[in-house]
């Protein structure tokens, strides 16, 4: 095999650049907030709104599935992104530093968005069906490696330079914001040449009404690939599915960093990088990779109920770590891993489930409405979950997050799932 068309040469450093951006501006952005004297309420709230362009992004994925390749979309958008990037690098000493920020950080995220379609697209044209469900893992592991170098590289790099710079927040995150900047030309030059011209990646010339009948068409096919009861239910599951996490996301990160006077556990942004930024992450990692690979031998739906409670359980560690206040870094660290473990396997059935779901005509735009409805589940909770610890203090709020799992539980039970997707064909021993 000609080493350029080899999956390990571009799904890895694909999915870095898929996941990096995420990180960014649902995670380093809060981060950089916080530290710049926001409160958990008005970053919940500012920085949820980033998620809006993975929420609407079916209204152009059409677009990206009928016009240029998929491979032009990736590389333009890489080269977007780290215009993006060095906009808010150039934008955080401003006087209207939030404002400037915030718009790259939109920027930033269609961009972003724009990316994930193509990517998923080149991915699903590129490998067949055994192929996607096997490098699943891998290329969440890479997605997640992301957001370790996010978390644990880049958050603690930034509070080493505030130490260098006597403290001076806004001029460190900019440095920092440039060297992300440099360093996604640096994948967009390594991609233009390694990512191969997929056989079945060709561009379509269309005229604006045959891509206006094409995104119509990819509407109504999509709400059409299963009966009404099943199509409702599946549409929940990708709702609801994450609702637990969607609470804990952005009030894990302020949990770490808030001093005990606010009821944080006060972590430095070294500390914060080493147990959630590292040692969460390569929980998260090895998570998604025990979960293809079960789901690769077994098929999806022999794991889709483990992966359930693997997502759900483990989130009791905060409902701990509130009560207990631990001040041991290995503890906290343990604490993560175990969390952030069950979450990278109950994850796979999610993106399991949506390759299962988008099988067929326009599969590109079909997994981007699916990506879309479960980015929606993630931002309007929250958007909401600065407002709500702030009404009921970390406690109370990681005792609701947990009482909330049984929406998981519910929804999964709704749906159904070929018991052969994702096993091995015996052409393929």
């Amino acid at each position: 095999m000609d080493k350029k068309r080899n999956p390990w040469f571009w799904i890895p450093t694909l999915y870095i650049a898929e996941g990096l951006p995420n990180v960014v501006v649902m995670t380093v952005a809060v981060v950089m907030y916080m530290q710049l004297g926001m409160s958990d309420t008005d970053i919940a709230l500012y920085t949820g709104w980033l998620g809006l362009p993975w929420v609407v992004k079916p209204l152009w994925s059409p677009f990206v599935d009928l016009y240029r390749t998929k491979r032009w979309w990736v590389l333009t958008m890489q080269l977007l992104l780290g215009s993006s990037l060095a906009g808010v690098a150039f934008t955080l000493n401003a006087p209207f530093w939030f404002q400037g920020t915030m718009a790259f950080f939109f920027l930033m995220a269609f961009s972003s968005a724009t990316h994930d379609i193509a990517a998923d697209g080149y991915y699903m044209l590129e490998l067949d069906d055994h192929q996607q469900v096997w490098f699943v893992g891998i290329r969440n592991t890479f997605y997640r490696l992301a957001v370790i170098f996010g978390n644990g590289v880049l958050i603690p790099v930034a509070g080493m330079l505030q130490l260098m710079f006597r403290n001076q927040k806004a001029f460190t995150w900019s440095l920092v914001f440039y060297a992300l900047a440099a360093l996604f030309i640096g994948i967009w030059l390594y991609h233009l040449y390694i990512m191969p011209k997929a056989a079945a990646d060709k561009p379509h010339h269309t005229n604006a009404r045959e891509v206006a009948m094409g995104v119509v068409t990819a509407f109504r096919t999509f709400f059409r690939k299963l009966p009404p009861r099943d199509m409702l239910f599946a549409m929940l599951f990708l709702l609801f599915y994450r609702f637990p996490e969607a609470l804990l996301t952005k009030m894990s990160v302020t949990f770490l960093m808030r001093p005990h006077s606010a009821g944080g556990l006060g972590l430095s942004p070294q500390e914060f990088g080493l147990a959630s930024g590292t040692v969460g992450v390569i929980g998260l990692t090895l998570g998604g990779i025990v979960g293809g690979m079960l789901a690769g031998r077994d098929g999806f739906k022999r794991w889709l109920w483990p992966m359930v409670c693997a997502i759900t359980l483990p989130d009791i560690v905060y409902v701990y770590m509130s009560y207990a206040m631990p001040d041991n870094l290995v503890a906290i660290s343990f604490c993560l891993f175990v969390e952030q473990f069950g979450y990278g396997m109950g994850f796979t059935a999610l993106t399991l489930y949506m390759l299962y779901f988008s099988k067929g005509a326009f599969q590109t735009s079909h997994y981007a409405f699916c990506t879309a409805i479960s980015y929606l589940g993630l931002m309007l909770p929250g958007m909401l979950s600065g407002w709500m610890k702030d009404a009921l203090g970390y406690q109370s709020f990681f005792i609701m997050v947990m009482f909330l799992c049984i929406i998981t539980f519910a929804v999964t039970a709704l749906i159904k799932v070929d018991p052969e997707f994702g096993k091995k064909s015996p052409d393929k021993e």
